[in-house]
């Protein structure tokens, strides 16, 4: 059945396109405030990457997260009795159909729904064309929000010789590994730094792939997953490291990060990889747990970048060879909105790498259309994506201005002078954004006996309901409980080193270390 008549939806609906964790926390924030949400989902069932039979899911068996079930959960729905620390992929999406469940919205899914066009209308608003197996429906909505996601179509770069590979395995992006089987007792070239990468090397590795080689352009410092028994991004993605980050001199932030991975995880020469740049930005961060045991041991092998393809033979710019069975690239993603208007595209600047928004997500030329969780994040993103899904619900709602013309044109030229820099956002950097957006930062004054929670424990997504139109009595506690986790925090007393970081800071009155 097809219907092409346009249908003027109520002035409180707002269209949600991508029912994956941003879309889900963003329609949970707009049925909080009065909105009601049109829920848009290519794939038969909800979960975004995280349910692995979506055609753009980039899960595998048996995969877990990376940041901990403290940092990959929103404020108000925390994981079930006995998660491990890293959760398992069907956890996640079980998680994630909870959340739903938990605040009603399910009625408000268009399960296996594709947008096939989205562009403004006449009347001032927004069109969507949209296709199910019953029916096309054209609908105008006053208020949209896109939350598709970053990571939804992989990213292969030349390679002199590319087609010419003969492997039995061939050519694949990591997005499409479903396990270390089918490379068992085989030699496979890994392309790529990223944690996808990485992550899917060390488990060819320790599954019984032949050789394994691991080839890059740019050497990054890689952190584990764990520093001391407690989570990485617990311990590095700090509301105390946003804030030195606003009052440090880039050099010298570069150089104490640089010192605190080196201290936390050693340099990837220690273990036989080759050098880091010795200005970590220029160099950048990735993680994984094995990866650099696994290179110590020589379960992994490490190369430079690939300079050509002949046949089963990979050729690398130091002049070295591998015969290889399969290529696997982890070289990340371009971001994909081919339903986009021209306007739109060209007003936003889609080029399938970044977008030209005000913090991210407005535009001054597009009222009533949001964006959210379309940067290119490192560390946690359930937080971030919920601060953001905050903001955007109480602007959309009325219970917060938008940023006034002005102050989105100034964010746009910001967003295209950034073009030029680096191309991921830092986790604690983009949730203060949103936060301080939103109005609900933390005031370390109204809140001593959490300073040092607040200051150098996780930025969990609890920590930002302590104030606002949302806050939650229970917050406090829950702060206090989530920096204690893994024995991270367990008292109010600064130690020395934390003492010497927050002087720097700039803090109104001195504090007593431990």
């Amino acid at each position: 059945m097809q219907d092409d008549r346009k249908v003027k939806m109520p002035e409180n609906a707002v269209a949600v396109i991508g029912a994956g964790p941003g879309g889900l926390a963003v329609s949970r924030w707009l049925g909080a405030h009065g909105l009601v949400p049109v829920i848009f989902e290519t794939a038969p069932r909800l979960g975004g990457q995280w349910n692995s039979a979506s055609a753009t899911s980039a899960t595998w068996p048996g995969m877990r997260t990376n940041t901990s079930r403290i940092m990959t959960a929103f404020s108000d729905l925390d994981h079930a009795p006995g998660t491990p620390t890293y959760v398992r992929q069907e956890e996640m999406l079980n998680y994630l159909e909870r959340y739903a469940f938990t605040f009603g919205l399910l009625p408000h899914l268009r399960l296996g729904t594709r947008v096939e066009r989205l562009e403004r209308a006449a009347e001032g608003a927004w069109l969507i064309r949209s296709v199910s197996e019953e029916e096309t429906r054209t609908e105008i909505f006053r208020q949209v929000v896109v939350a598709t996601g970053r990571h939804n179509l992989p990213h292969v770069p030349d390679v002199a010789g590319l087609k010419s590979f003969g492997g039995a395995l061939g050519i694949s992006h990591t997005a499409q590994y479903t396990g270390a089987e089918r490379y068992r007792g085989r030699n496979v070239v890994v392309a790529g730094c990223s944690i996808s990468a990485l992550e899917i090397a060390s488990d060819l590795a320790l599954s019984g792939a032949g050789e394994v080689v691991s080839t890059n352009r740019r050497q990054r410092y890689i952190l584990p997953k764990l520093i001391a028994g407690v989570p990485t991004d617990h311990v590095m993605f700090t509301r105390a490291a946003a804030l030195l980050g606003e009052v440090l001199p880039p050099e010298e932030l570069a150089a104490g990060m640089r010192s605190t991975v080196v201290k936390a995880a050693g340099r990837p020469d220690q273990f036989g990889a080759p050098a880091a740049a010795e200005n970590i930005f220029a160099a950048g961060i990735s993680q994984s747990q094995h990866f650099l045991v696994a290179v110590a041991e020589g379960r992994i092998t490490t190369r430079p970048w690939i300079e050509r393809i002949e046949g089963r033979t990979v050729r690398f710019s130091d002049g070295s060879t591998a015969e290889a069975d399969g290529l696997l690239f982890g070289t990340g993603y371009r971001l994909s909105l081919p339903w986009l208007s021209e306007e739109i595209a060209e007003t936003i600047g889609h080029d399938g790498s970044r977008l030209d928004l005000h913090h991210h997500t407005f535009h001054p030329d597009l009222s009533g259309l949001a964006f959210l969780g379309l940067y290119d994040l490192i560390g946690p993103y359930f937080p971030v994506l919920e601060l953001q899904a905050r903001w955007i619900a109480y602007c959309l709602a009325g219970r917060l201005p938008l940023p006034s013309p002005e102050a989105m044109r100034a964010g746009v030229e910001e967003a295209r002078a950034m073009r030029s820099g680096p191309p991921s956002l830092p986790m604690h950097v983009a949730a203060l954004i949103f936060a301080r957006n939103a109005g609900i930062e933390p005031d370390l004054d109204q809140w001593p006996e959490l300073e040092r929670s607040l200051l150098f424990g996780p930025l969990s997504p609890v920590s930002f309901r302590l104030r606002g139109p949302d806050a939650q009595a229970d917050a406090p506690a829950k702060t206090l409980a989530a920096a204690a986790a893994f024995g991270a925090i367990e008292d109010d007393r600064f130690t020395p080193e934390e003492e010497a970081l927050w002087r720097l800071i700039g803090p109104r009155t001195a504090r007593t270390a431990a």
